[in-house]
């Protein structure tokens, strides 16, 4: 089945719930203001894409590729990041709606989350060395057995890691953000 080829593309106000996306490669577009909700993506090849103020929420990625994307002021609730292809797995995140979303042992290094909201997301298994969290709100996200080596948290809010089953080796923390490294042991600080 040959696959189609969208280069330099610039999708606006398109509604793919009702018209679907061709399956295919699109390298170098751009998708704005345009709704994803659960909308089947499998198979479909994203690089060096900007989804900019998109609905993706809820959205099948089952082998999707994403290399290079940059989601910017998207709402992604529910999206299960570790059914997408694994290989040169990379995207940027920058005031978006992540909540309830997976990224279950997937590969995310040097990602840069910058304003989301990552509430009640599952990081369980999931390699984010190098990667930061700026100004972002992790209320009940999920960290387990996950590679937080050189990972910056100094900005982050509400997150809960336990040293003792993530990895967290150079890992960067405000002193303020120290209570979420203790949430485990129930002890009270007082500032």
């Amino acid at each position: 089945m040959i696959k189609e080829y969208i280069d330099n593309q610039v999708f606006g106000n398109k509604d793919f719930t009702i018209s679907p996306l061709v399956r295919g490669e699109y390298e170098n577009c751009s998708f704005i203001n345009c709704e994803f909700f659960n909308a089947d993506l499998s198979e479909i090849s994203f690089i060096d894409c900007l989804f900019d103020t998109c609905n993706l929420s809820m959205a099948k990625m089952i082998n999707s590729a994403l290399r290079g994307v940059k989601f910017k002021g998207c709402k992604m609730l529910g999206l299960n990041f570790g059914k997408c292809n694994q290989f040169g797995l990379t995207a940027s995140f920058d005031n978006c709606n992540l909540n309830h979303s997976s990224f279950f042992r997937t590969k995310f290094k040097k990602t840069s989350f910058k304003s989301d909201k990552l509430q009640e997301v599952d990081f369980t298994e999931c390699d984010l060395s190098g990667s930061a969290f700026e100004y972002c709100d992790l209320t009940h996200a999920i960290f387990e057995r996950s590679i937080l080596e050189k990972t910056d948290f100094r900005t982050a809010i509400n997150y809960s890691i336990n040293p003792e089953t993530n990895r967290i080796k150079k890992a960067k923390f405000s002193t303020s953000g120290i209570a979420g490294l203790l949430d485990k042991y129930d002890i009270e600080i007082e500032q």
